[in-house]
């Protein structure tokens, strides 16, 4: 954190105006993350039994304040996300084939890129702004960066498998069928329904460790495209309630999407497992 005197030294006006800007940025991000905690907290004390009359009582309030910070403010679960003020979504690649110029360019499947928009159009919705970036092959993601999330499937991430083996209950597996979800605590396998040409597959979705032990970071994979699309809609349509049972744990569950065949649009996403909490 910036203070006063840091920029008073700044001899040049144009850069002291850039580092007076990121000193805002960094407190419009604190306020905005304790408002997010005191919403929250108000209505926990709300949900245990606390009338609006109490807390203003408690807190030196009046009502119509209590009831205007409990309106007001940011959604408690936009957390599942990020702290903010700026989300950052990685995505595998692979290099597209049949260039003229045969110069290696990393593209992103229409799925996972349709699985960005709708993650981006909740962020926003949710005062999150996002900006998302293609990882190339070999998939050397970096993973030790704040309000991160990574999509699509360890086959072009490979290095989040390592850090994949720090969930106790599931994971992504692999043999000579190819690649699979399973269900380490009940030993349940989950191939995709897709390789027998049904228009539904599964993934996976959690809160993963950071390798440098500093933080989180939320994982979304799908076994195929679509269920990477399905793993965004999943997020969008049970956010609140998914806040609700994990808050800030590290998590994990997998989820069944169906999908139109032509158009390749989710349809629908339901759980395929219980949501596993890895702490506690």
């Amino acid at each position: 954190m910036l203070d006063s005197d840091d920029y008073d030294k700044i001899a040049d006006p144009v850069e002291r105006v850039r580092r007076v800007n990121e000193l805002i940025d960094q407190h419009q991000a604190a306020v905005s993350e304790l408002s997010r905690v005191r919403r929250e907290l108000l209505e926990g004390l709300l949900a245990s039994g606390w009338t609006q009359v109490k807390l203003a009582a408690a807190l030196d309030m009046s009502r119509s304040r209590i009831s205007q910070l409990l309106s007001a403010g940011v959604r408690p679960e936009r957390a599942l996300l990020g702290t903010g003020p700026k989300l950052l979504v990685a995505i595998g690649g692979k290099y597209e084939t049949g260039r003229r110029d045969n110069k290696p360019l990393a593209v992103v499947s229409e799925q996972a890129l349709a699985a960005y928009d709708q993650l981006s159009s909740l962020a926003r919705s949710l005062g999150l702004a996002t900006e998302y970036e293609v990882v190339p092959p070999p998939g050397m993601v970096q993973l030790n960066r704040d309000n991160l999330i990574v999509l699509t499937s360890p086959r072009l991430v490979p290095f989040v498998s390592l850090v994949l083996d720090a969930d106790p209950h599931l994971g992504f597996s692999v043999d000579d069928l190819g690649w699979y979800l399973v269900d380490k605590t009940t030993g349940t396998e989950y191939r995709s329904p897709m390789e027998a040409g049904e228009p539904t597959d599964y993934a996976y979705i959690g809160r993963l460790p950071r390798p440098d032990g500093k933080g989180s970071f939320l994982y979304l994979a799908g076994i195929h495209g679509p269920g990477t699309a399905g793993a965004a809609h999943y997020i969008e349509r049970n956010l609140a309630d998914l806040y609700r049972e994990v808050k800030g744990r590290r998590w994990s569950v997998l989820i069944s999407c169906n999908f139109d065949p032509k158009t390749k649009q989710i349809t629908s996403a339901t759980p395929l497992t219980p949501i596993y909490r890895h702490e506690g």
